[in-house]
């Protein structure tokens, strides 16, 4: 018998119901773990690291957090943001300052539509939807290049600058890894999304790289939108979409337009990846920390439990992660649903009907 694998996961639960999606994404992963026959096991290390930790020390995380993190094989992340501390200090402070400290430049978030879930879209093919998007997560929009100025100048006369960064070598790796994620999918086709009308220099470097990139890939279809365009779209033609890669803002803000669409955001996965596997990647459920229904019990696992399955795939255990997902499907489909996409069922109930799929999924049965 083979030596068993251990993957080293760090776990930081974060904010709100952070850690309660966490922690059945954790119960997802030791049963897989423990019934593996000794192929792998996971060592988890908690990082108590959020919002609750910054009101007590004046930092979201420990000035050598991410130093900390560097040798783990993934970083499992909950949530962030809670009232008291500012959104834009809590997501700079850990989210933010992991994805950049570890060059995680690639954020997958698919879209699809579950078995079972209230339609929130009039389509009439609506359970064969299901598109990715490719965001951009190392620059753009996210730079955070800028300042304010003038303050003392008198009340209303402060200036604030935000500039968005573009890099030609920042384009083209996330748009060759969209290319590249086409070609692994049934229907080959890439959009890219832009606003290049309003914004002519770096949103036009994108449209021009997109362009030179795509002549290497003459197998993948490809159409170029304008986000507000885009959107529509999304709703008005879903079934054109396949692999979408946009700037950080555009993509965050589409992703949660498809989410919503395919019922709640609590269903959503994502990764960001350093495709390189330089550093560790981390793994998210798309939601919030919401705390306005921490503690209660009812916040939705799928999109955790689907971020656990994506760091399945990135780990190279493929076969366990298309079996989560395929117990999700199977979970979805039986009625076990949360309130927020009308059902009745716990966080711990949706759980236990997936643990309990996983060996039905595997079976065939």
């Amino acid at each position: 018998m083979s030596e068993t694998k251990k993957y080293k996961i760090a776990v930081i639960p974060g904010d709100g119901i952070g850690g309660e999606v966490v922690e059945q994404g954790l119960r997802v992963l030791n049963h897989l773990a423990e019934n593996s026959n000794g192929k792998f096991s996971f060592e988890n290390d908690f990082y108590p690291w959020g919002c609750e930790y910054y009101l007590k020390t004046g930092k979201m995380m420990d000035d050598d957090g991410v130093e900390k993190l560097r040798d783990y094989d993934a970083i499992y992340f909950g949530a962030v943001g809670f009232p008291g501390v500012p959104d834009h200090v809590s997501l700079w402070g850990l989210r933010l300052a992991i994805c950049q400290g570890f060059d995680q430049w690639a954020n997958i978030r698919p879209v699809e539509f579950l078995p079972g879930v209230p339609r929130r879209l009039n389509h009439p093919d609506v359970d064969s939807l299901n598109w990715i998007l490719v965001r951009e997560n190392s620059e753009g929009e996210y730079s955070g290049i800028g300042g304010r100025n003038f303050s003392g100048r008198g009340p209303g006369k402060e200036v604030a600058v935000q500039s968005a960064l573009f890099t030609e070598h920042g384009c083209e790796r996330i748009i060759r890894f969209a290319f590249d994620l086409a070609r692994t999918r049934k229907r080959k086709k890439v959009t890219s999304v832009t606003k290049s009308n309003a914004q002519q220099y770096g949103m036009v470097l994108w449209d021009e790289v997109f362009a030179r990139v795509s002549k290497e890939y003459p197998d993948v279809e490809t159409d170029q939108w304008l986000v507000d365009a885009m959107a529509a779209q999304f709703v008005l033609k879903p079934e054109e979409l396949e692999v979408v890669v946009a700037s950080n803002l555009f993509a965050d803000i589409l992703s949660d337009l498809g989410s919503a669409l395919a019922g709640s955001l609590g269903l959503a996965a994502s990764a960001n990846l350093n495709p390189e596997k330089r550093t560790p990647s981390m793994f998210e459920s798309v939601h919030g920390s919401a705390p306005d229904i921490a503690g209660q019990g009812i916040s939705n696992p799928i999109g955790a439990i689907g971020s656990a399955a994506l760091m399945l795939d990135h780990l190279g255990l493929t076969e366990e992660a298309e079996l989560v997902n395929e117990a999700i499907k199977m979970t979805t489909s039986q009625g076990y649903l949360t309130r927020d996409i009308g059902g009745t069922c716990n966080t711990e109930e949706i759980t236990d009907a997936i643990i309990g799929n996983l060996s039905k999924v595997k079976t065939g049965v």
